[in-house]
């Protein structure tokens, strides 16, 4: 449920851009963004690494984008953001001792070392193929396009990655964990 709540700033940003320009939806992004991070921080005492990284580059890129008036600031922080995290996930296989797919989720699930080595790669695939699908999209299409990838494309890429991964991951569960 929490990911679905992180992804409202989007949503709020894809439907102001519907009745205004990018810049109303940025400026909208930059406030929701805000609050977000300041109610989960009121709740939680605390931001994830993810909502850290995604206030710190909404605000510089979401500003650069108002002050500069040029959408492509906004436009690049998708792909930042996708592959800052690969990036991390990549940088995690040589600081520390685990993954950092295997810190995220070894609490929830029993995998052997090479399948956790294969996930992650897996996610650092998925973030830098993203990150250039935003780009793509962002330079051979028009805006309104753009805006409706930045929330239906990025997250329909996601929900499949997530899909084909939990299948992917079943043939490597015990079989008293796939019947919870």
């Amino acid at each position: 449920m929490k990911p679905l709540l992180d992804l409202w700033p989007v949503i709020l940003f894809f439907a102001v851009y519907q009745w205004y320009s990018i810049y109303v939806a940025t400026a909208a992004l930059m406030g929701a963004v805000v609050l977000h991070s300041t109610l989960v921080w009121w709740r939680e005492r605390k931001l994830s690494p993810s909502q850290l990284l995604t206030l710190g580059l909404v605000l510089p890129f979401g500003g650069a984008t108002l002050l500069l008036h040029d959408p492509r600031f906004i436009q690049w922080k998708p792909t930042l953001l996708q592959w800052l995290m690969a990036l991390a996930f990549a940088g995690s296989h040589f600081i520390g001792q685990k993954p950092l797919i295997r810190r995220l989720l070894d609490q929830q699930v029993t995998l052997p070392p090479t399948i956790w080595n294969r996930l992650s790669l897996a996610w650092i695939g998925f973030f830098l193929l993203s990150g250039a699908a935003n780009l793509f999209v962002a330079y051979h299409f028009d805006e309104a396009t753009w805006v409706s990838f930045k929330l239906f494309g990025l997250l329909g890429m996601t929900l499949l990655f997530l899909l084909l991964q939990g299948v992917w991951l079943a043939r490597y569960l015990p079989a008293d964990e796939t019947a919870e």
